[in-house]
Order: structure tokens, then C-alpha cells, then sequence
């Protein structure tokens, strides 16, 4: 590498020397290049040392280093398309000086080649376009993690601004965006990479709740005697209920459901992938009750109508809180919990659970990725699941093993007599028929001393002696009386 200074006449013939420096090695095809520099010889130096390091990297055909790449990225574009016409860097790892809307531009037409939907391509783009703008990201270069974490911050307000979903909604466009960049060449490593999402289980702002099942009942049938309410009759909202509550399908998946979507002969609904959120092909059962009343209900409907005439987003939300009213149910309960279309689904995942279906089955219906999703948020306890489970605990009120054979044999030490211990056995009250036709006293007798003698101050008698019924007394007496009194 060789730096220096071109010389050169003026106009009056006065031979000088151009204040900015040039640099001059070899590429990786072994020609001779020179590039512009800058005014000061170190700088210019430094410019060199890099170029050189480019080359190497060329030559050897490894990757670039983090360092290399970020330089890359800091650079005039004038000189990285001079690299790229050459040949020493590929056209992609030159984008990191293209603006960040021209990208985003190209991230959209991605997304749009992978099936995404419209709704959910103009949501993300329009995330990444107002925090770019406000956060006056214009080059790849000017994307800094603290400037971002601040931004979002400002916006939550404390609490009162954006909710933590809103938070990780905006902070994963980001990142989906800088992950895309990287995949595509585009950049050598993520910028944001260190920031986290918040925790959404601490700022739910609409939560949701699952009906019970007589609420479920009152609700179908004030919507069956209601009006017709935003385009639908009450028989078909009636139904339009009880596909959501049996299948967990969303409204957009409801929404987009023909005529041709029913085998009512398989008792299946088909949910196509264009609509389905996960981009797949559903094929969701459906009892043969409601498959017999959705066939009266669509019959003699041309194949390629709606199977429900639905109202718009927002109207679907006042035309269930209507029919919530009806069957007076309330929309927000005492716990702050909404019951709006949505929560039909939560509803489908707690009435599954609640009828013992198998975790994996119910992740398979409600059509999860992640069986957490199903368990933790859309499974919600039923009334009465509570008190139930904790009555089939065991009784701990009951003596254990060992206080019951303590009791039977008559050895514990807690001071009741041995009437009182000979009345019981394993807990429970002894009868005549506990000893199979054999006489209470005698059974009573040989559990208690078996094959051991019992000792008097005279005598010593045997089980086997029928004089040791004498020796017992009272106690046997009293023994006896606690039984005829059970």
C-alpha cells in the first residue's frame, strides 16, 4: 500500500500539490487501484489499513469480521459502490448504506412472497415506519438499541400510554426487520438484539374470560328470541355462537367461511390457509347436532356464498355485548374480565379441559403452536372445578396407619381405656360381624394377647384357658357395651 499526494500545474504553469491523499494496492485480482482519502495523512493511512483488510478477506474468502462489517456500514456510499464494482464486495453487504425506508420497501415485498396477509404486512410496516421516523432512524447505521428501549419507554407514559403488548409488538417488528436484514446479507448482526419484551402478565389491559356453560345456554337462547341485530337474524347468530364455542375459530376464520368450507357428510369445516392465522389448511370436526342444523340452515345457498353475512370488526363486538345484555350476562365481569367474540374462544379451550380432553388434543383444536398458549392462556377454571378437585383430596382427619394399629392393639399411650380401644378397629367401630360369627369377647381377647400369657400375681393363664374372660373384667364388659350401643 502507498500513500501520497498528486502534484499538478496551474493555470500559470506554478507546479502544486492537491491537498487530499490517495491510496494505491492491489485487489484480489492482483490490479492496481487507486482510491480518493482524505486531507489528513493518518486518516488517509487508517482508510488503507482497511482497504487492505477487505482485500485479505477477498483473497482468503472468509467472512468478515464485526469490526470489518460495521466499517462497511459507516462509509460513504460512493466508495462502497466503487468496491462493489470492482468486485471486492458483494452488491448485498454495499445495502447497508441504502435509507432504511428502501429496505423496509423490500422487507414488505418478503413478506407479501410468504403468504402474509395484508392486514398483518401493513401493521408491521407501519410500526417500522413511524420508529424510524421518530426515532429519526435513517441509515442502518443510525439504529442504536438505547435510543429505541428510551423511545418505546416515553411512549408507555408510566403505565398510561402504550400497554407492554403494544411495547413488544412495536420491539419485535424491530427485530423481525434487523433478523431479516442479517438472513439477507444485508447486515452483519443485529443492533437490537439485546433487548427484551416485557412481561404482558403484569399489564393486561383487555383481558378475556371463559362462559360458563348455563351462560353459554342463556345466551343462545336470548339470541334466538332477539331481533335481527346488524344484518343477522337470531337463528343465525344463534348458530354463528355455537360454531365459534365448539370450534375456536376465530371471526376472520368465521368470517371467511362458504358454503363449500361444510362436508356435512365427514362433519367437518375447512378453514382455508389464506385465512387461517397460522397460513395452514385447517379441517376442524364439528358434532353432528350442529352439522345437522347448519345443513337446514345454508340449504339451497349457491357453494361459493358466505356461510354467515358477519358485520365488521367492531360491530361484531356491540352485537354480542348486545345479546350478552339480553341473557344478562355481563360484558366486563367484577374481576374486570371482557366477554366479547373472542372470549368464545377462550371458552372452547376451558369447556375442553373441563371435559378432561387430552392437552395435546385440545392444542390440536384450538391450533397452537406452543401448548403453553392453549394451557396457561386460554384455558381458564370453571365454577365449581375449584371446590371440587379440592374435595377429592383424601382426609387427613383420619389417624395413620400406624396410630390405627396402635389403637387396635391397644398399645397407644394417649390415655383412653381399653374399652375404648377394643370398640375400634382400623378406625372404624367394631359390629358382630366383624368377626365372622365368632363371639366379640373371644375375637376381641386373642388379637389383643395372641399366643402371649397374661400374667396375674397368683397365676399365670394361657389364651387357651377359658378362665382368662375373668381376667379382663370390666374392660371386656364395657367393651361389650360399646358394641350393642354401635
Amino acid at each position: 500500500m502507498r500513500v501520497f499526494r498528486v502534484w499538478y500545474k496551474d493555470r500559470h504553469n506554478q507546479r502544486k500539490q492537491v491537498k487530499k491523499w490517495w491510496i494505491q494496492l492491489r485487489d484480489h485480482l492482483n490490479t492496481i487501484r487507486r482510491f480518493p482519502a482524505f486531507t489528513d495523512r493518518s486518516q488517509s493511512e487508517a482508510l488503507g489499513r482497511q482497504i487492505g483488510r477487505l482485500v485479505n478477506y477477498k483473497i482468503a474468502g472468509e467472512q468478515l469480521d464485526p469490526q470489518l462489517s460495521r466499517w462497511l456500514e459507516q462509509i460513504p456510499q460512493k466508495l462502497r459502490d466503487r468496491f462493489v464494482k470492482i468486485g471486492l464486495l458483494d452488491a448485498k453487504k454495499a445495502a447497508a448504506g441504502i435509507l432504511l425506508q428502501e429496505h423496509v420497501e423490500d422487507y414488505r415485498k418478503s413478506l407479501s412472497a410468504k403468504g402474509r396477509t395484508e392486514k398483518y404486512i401493513a401493521g408491521i410496516t407501519s410500526a417500522l415506519a413511524r420508529i424510524f421516523t421518530d426515532c429519526k432512524f435513517v441509515l442502518w447505521s443510525d439504529i442504536l438499541a438505547s435510543r429505541l428501549e428510551c423511545y418505546l419507554d416515553d411512549r408507555r407514559d408510566g403505565g398510561n400510554g402504550i400497554s407492554a403488548r403494544t411495547f413488544n409488538f412495536n420491539l419485535k417488528a424491530v427485530k423481525q426487520f434487523c433478523n431479516w436484514m442479517i438472513k439477507n446479507g444485508r447486515a452483519s448482526q443485529s443492533p437490537v438484539a439485546c433487548l427484551e419484551c416485557l412481561n404482558t402478565e403484569t399489564d393486561k389491559r383487555h383481558p378475556r374470560r371463559a362462559l360458563e356453560p348455563d351462560e353459554i345456554r342463556r345466551l343462545l337462547e336470548a339470541a334466538a328470541a332477539a331481533p335481527r341485530r346488524f344484518g343477522m337474524a337470531g337463528h343465525a347468530r344463534v348458530l354463528l355462537y355455537r360454531l365459534a364455542i365448539e370450534t375456536g375459530l376465530r371471526a376472520s376464520e368465521l368470517r371467511s367461511l362458504t358454503i363449500s368450507s361444510f362436508d356435512f357428510d365427514n362433519c367437518t369445516v375447512t378453514v382455508e390457509a389464506a385465512y387461517s392465522k397460522h397460513r395452514r389448511q385447517d379441517i376442524l370436526p364439528l358434532k353432528p347436532e350442529t352439522t345437522a342444523e347448519l345443513k337446514c340452515f345454508i340449504a339451497g345457498t349457491i357453494p361459493g356464498v358466505k356461510a354467515f353475512n358477519m358485520p365488521s370488526k367492531d360491530r361484531v363486538v356491540k352485537m354480542i355485548k348486545a345479546d350478552l345484555a339480553d341473557a344478562g350476562i355481563d360484558y366486563i365481569d367484577d374481576a374486570g374480565r371482557y366477554a366479547d367474540f373472542h372470549s368464545l374462544r377462550h371458552t372452547t379451550g376451558s369447556l375442553l379441559a373441563a371435559s378432561g380432553v387430552h392437552p395435546k388434543v385440545a392444542q390440536s383444536i384450538m391450533r397452537h403452536a406452543d401448548i403453553n398458549l392453549t394451557m396457561s392462556l386460554y384455558t381458564h377454571t370453571l365454577k365449581g372445578q375449584e371446590s371440587a378437585a379440592v374435595k377429592s383430596l383424601p382426609d387427613f382427619s383420619l389417624p395413620s396407619k400406624e396410630k390405627r394399629q396402635a389403637v387396635a392393639m391397644g398399645t397407644n399411650n394417649d390415655g383412653k381405656n381399653l374399652a375404648q380401644n377394643l370398640a375400634f378397629f382400623d378406625g372404624k367401630p367394631r359390629t358382630s360381624t366383624d368377626f365372622d360369627g365368632q363371639d366379640p369377647e373371644n375375637q376381641v381377647y386373642s388379637e389383643k394377647l395372641g399366643k402371649t400369657p397374661f400374667r396375674s400375681k397368683t397365676k399365670v393363664f394361657t389364651p387357651k384357658k377359658q378362665a382368662s374372660k375373668k381376667i379382663l373384667g370390666n374392660s371386656v364388659t364395657a367393651a361389650r357395651l360399646t358394641l350393642h350401643q354401635v
